[in-house]
């Protein structure tokens, strides 16, 4: 898991420090052509560095199934980790060298990093863990970019090495993670589940059971797996382009776009943008909000947990609908409390109360779930195409959404929450409608239960029937 706290690590440290980073590719700038950057120039620098990190998240996406196919789960996240650590040491030594661009450089590696990481870290755990647990172990990754976060957070205070001489510091941090897990890494099993299914390795399978789950023979999940490689006999991994044409799993296809959209432009980025101006209107100095921000993030953690807690006994669709549920109603009201901020001294600690909220109801729901249920809804050997496909319709949104939030937020202001209202409502719907239960179910069976949907959304057991859920 140390990857996972080194991908928001990476990400958040960076946000920590802009005004650094900015002064060095001011003076780096100006001591290699003699003479300032031009405001201009210096808002593409800035935009550049920015848009790198995405760029590099993309190129990771869509290099998951290259790398899987060649390097396997286990390796494919050894050669991660010493991306990272090279990715680290350009990061070090760019402010010795007096290189923006080594930093831009490293920013596109952490992007290729995140990227590739997040997608292998899902199929391994879900390869690796039993199916009754395996929405859990999924949601572990949540837990641990929650942590990351944190730590980057409460490590950039300017109390520690938040500061303008330290920096660089700071933005290696990531190397201690990526060591811990080289040398841990080695020491584990590939999947059971890859092992069996696409190598055909039943001893080295089982004993890779074994490593993980403890001593037992596993016949039961053995045989399972064995009827998922004989359902795909004689089929190789899919591409993208196999995957998006494939008429039998269009609805796992849309499913995955709907959900990972609507994640993205769900409102979190609005709650952390307006989260400093509600936290100084409540009456927080502006010099212990930062300490507040910790305490948000520490929540996050708290709320991954819960989810890790509750998913295998509620199942996928009630958090995922009352989540999306919540997030809509919530973003309603503060939409209402910020425009009404000025008619009493209580109302801006309603808005605070809301985020704390939105957390919970982001956290304990879509943010937790949407990986667990992405390999869920795909057999092998269309699963990591489908984490490919995630991977390229998250970070393409991140980078529209990006660019065009600060837009969306001038002309509407708290009125872009209503927005997001709607957009989380049709989540919502769309869940209760369409997405059937994949607690404790097989890949297999998964796949069954998207086969029968019709087209207003029935499970049916005939053809020509049509219904819905509700």
């Amino acid at each position: 898991m140390s990857q996972c706290l080194t991908d928001i690590y990476s990400l958040v440290s960076l946000l920590i420090v802009p005004q650094f980073i900015n002064s060095f590719i001011n003076s780096s700038w100006t001591q290699k052509y003699g003479e300032a950057p031009g405001e201009d120039t210096l808002t593409l620098l800035r935009a550049t560095f920015v848009a790198f990190y995405a760029i590099g998240g993309l190129f990771g996406s869509i290099s998951v199934r290259f790398v899987l196919n060649h390097l396997g789960r286990k390796k494919a996240m050894i050669w991660n980790n010493m991306l990272n650590i090279i990715a680290v040491a350009i990061m070090m030594t760019s402010k010795a060298a007096n290189s923006f661009e080594m930093i831009v450089l490293a920013r596109f590696l952490f992007g290729v990093i995140s990227g590739l990481s997040g997608n292998i870290h899902s199929i391994y755990l879900g390869e690796s863990s039993p199916k009754n647990i395996r929405g859990a172990v999924s949601v572990t990754m949540a837990t641990f970019r929650s942590l990351g976060k944190l730590v980057g957070q409460i490590v950039g205070l300017s109390e520690i090495l938040g500061r303008e001489d330290l920096w660089h510091i700071l933005l290696c941090v990531p190397a201690f993670f990526g060591f811990v897990t080289m040398f841990a890494l080695p020491f584990f099993p590939e999947a059971p589940a890859y092992l069996l299914i696409e190598k055909g390795k039943l001893e080295e399978c089982k004993r890779a059971l074994q490593f993980l789950w403890g001593p037992g023979d596993y016949k039961l999940e053995i045989e399972e797996m064995q009827e998922e490689q004989a359902a795909q006999q004689g089929q190789h991994n899919k591409s993208l382009l196999e995957l998006l044409t494939d008429p039998t799993i269009r609805w796992q296809c849309l499913s995955l776009v709907v959900l990972s959209q609507c994640i993205q432009f769900s409102g979190v980025s609005g709650i952390n943008t307006f989260a400093y101006s509600i936290f100084q209107e409540a009456g927080i100095p502006v010099d212990k909000i930062r300490y507040v921000t910790l305490g948000i993030g520490a929540f996050e953690i708290l709320t991954s947990i819960t989810c890790s807690m509750t998913i295998e006994c509620v199942g996928r669709r009630v958090l995922l609908w009352g989540g999306f549920g919540i997030m809509a109603a919530i973003m309603v009201l503060l939409s209402i409390t910020l425009q009404l901020k000025d008619y009493g001294f209580w109302v801006p600690y309603c808005s605070i109360g809301l985020v704390f909220l939105f957390i919970v109801s982001y956290g304990a729901g879509p943010a937790g779930i949407i990986m667990a249920l992405t390999y869920e809804m795909f057999v092998q050997s269309y699963r990591p195409a489908a984490f490919m496909f995630l991977g390229f319709v998250t970070w393409g949104a991140l980078a529209v959404f990006s660019f065009v939030f600060p837009f969306l937020l001038d002309a509407m202001k708290s009125f872009s929450f209503l927005l997001f209202a709607g957009i989380c409502m049709a989540a919502s719907l769309y869940v209760v409608i369409i997405l059937p239960e994949t607690k404790g179910k097989t890949p297999l069976a998964i796949t069954e239960e998207f086969r029968k949907i019709r087209l207003c959304g029935s499970v049916a057991t005939e053809d020509i029937c049509l219904e819905t859920r509700l």
